[in-house]
């Protein structure tokens, strides 16, 4: 027996087109459809069915089914939502798999995982980029994908010639000390209490925004003036130790008055909600729940920074109003500062695109240039060894003047080259310095 299409016993007529394998394999029979109706294909799939049982016997792995990357990206997300021996993933990890997926789904969903060849993941590379997603997103979303792939045996396959794309090592900045004063000066004008003694410690300390927001009383050493960071992005960030300097341990002595019933598992930057009541339309707060860290504070932070537009570019000091209307006529368009009268047709730009990490690279960039050795600035920012010099390449925001300053650091006092020299200028007031030698 081999194949052969099902016949009726008593007629002898055929019951069904479709061929049925049937043979002996290791004293057992098999006897199952080849779902065709293609004799030469039926011999081609009980070919590759004896083969597949070869295998299996001689302690070769079995083939996993063939199956559209959309079921086998759903199949991926419950596998791994709890990681063998690892830690359950965390939220924030979740969602940068399911965003991945989201764009990988539109495009490759509908192909079967072993038929995704190095050229469809270069066209969708192209793609994405072309609709202006950063490399770095992009390495993720491929990230994604490859674990699923390996997952299905078929990485090895392809990784040779898929490449990644180009990272942007300049994204982030340091602000300056206006920038500054003017951002700090907006936050603590916000309605939102949290949001100043918030940005403070993150300028303070380098700390990630999570890592701030789900800070607790309890890590917070008042007398020893040092504060241990909780879970963090990174293994060397979670669970590190932080000093406080004075402005930092003062910002959080003053907040931490704001809570007299405080207790040790409390968060430092509790859930509360903001409203305002009154002619005057005063900040009140209500609902803090202590035992659950504030959500989160974009609405606050964009409208801080928002109002940083509205100052002077000229004295620095004032507050650009708009003009104002005249009795007949249109208005005239435009703002005019209410100290030293500046005026202008536009706002500034202000500090709007100043992103919350940012405050990050200001802190790190800050020791940098003060001369902090990098294995102390990794262990205060919670960075590991391997990527300290990448990151400290990264986070260190320079502009000429720093530069040329550190330049001026490696020169010693020049000596006079004797007359006569082939180097010796007889120029007056032109400085005569040798060639250090050899």
């Amino acid at each position: 027996m081999a194949i052969y299409q099902p016949k009726d016993p008593t007629t002898g007529e055929i019951r069904s087109k479709v061929y049925v394998m049937d043979f002996h394999f290791a004293g057992q029979r098999i006897r199952e459809s080849t779902r065709t109706r293609s004799k030469t294909l039926a011999q081609k799939i009980e070919d590759k069915r004896r083969r597949g049982l070869e295998e299996q016997t001689a302690g070769i792995r079995k083939q996993q089914a063939p199956q559209l990357l959309s079921i086998a990206a759903e199949e991926y997300l419950a596998a791994k939502g709890r990681k063998k021996g690892k830690k359950e993933w965390s939220p924030k990890m979740l969602q940068i798999q399911k965003n991945s997926l989201a764009h990988l789904s539109p495009v490759l969903g509908k192909k079967l995982v072993i038929e995704i060849e190095p050229s469809d993941i270069a066209a969708y590379q192209e793609q994405r980029t072309k609709e202006g997603a950063a490399g770095r997103t992009v390495n993720i979303e491929i990230a994604t994908l490859r674990a699923i792939l390996k997952a299905h045996k078929q990485w090895d396959r392809v990784r040779d010639d898929v490449g990644k794309l180009e990272e942007r090592e300049d994204v982030g900045r340091a602000i300056g000390d206006d920038e500054e004063r003017a951002l700090l000066l907006e936050c603590s004008r916000s309605r939102a209490r949290i949001l100043f003694p918030f940005v403070l410690l993150a300028l303070e300390t380098g700390a990630r925004y999570n890592t701030i927001r789900t800070l607790r009383w309890g890590n917070v050493d008042f007398a020893n003036r040092c504060l241990k960071f909780g879970r963090d992005k990174t293994a060397a960030g979670t669970n590190r130790t932080v000093p406080l300097n004075q402005r930092a341990l003062e910002n959080l002595k003053f907040w931490a008055q704001q809570f007299p019933n405080r207790k040790p598992e409390h968060y430092v930057f509790p859930s509360e909600k903001v409203g305002a009541s009154g002619d005057s339309f005063d900040a009140k707060v209500y609902d803090t729940e202590p035992s659950n860290p504030i959500g989160n504070i974009k609405e606050s932070w964009e409208a801080a920074k928002k109002r940083t537009r509205r100052h002077c570019p000229s004295c620095k000091t004032g507050i650009l109003a708009d003009k104002p209307k005249p009795k007949d006529g249109d208005a005239e368009k435009g703002y005019t500062c209410v100290d030293c009268h500046f005026e202008t047709p536009e706002l500034p730009t202000g500090l709007v695109a100043v992103r919350f990490h940012d405050l990050r690279h200001t802190a790190v960039t800050r020791m940098i240039a003060a001369g902090i050795p990098l294995p102390m600035i990794a262990k205060i920012v919670g960075w590991s060894a391997g990527t300290m010099a990448k990151m400290a390449a990264r986070y260190g925001h320079f502009g000429m003047e720093e530069l040329r300053g550190a330049m001026e650091t490696i020169s010693r006092p020049a000596f006079e080259i004797p007359e006569g020299s082939p180097h010796f200028s007889p120029h007056p007031g032109t400085q005569n310095v040798s060639h250090r030698a050899n």
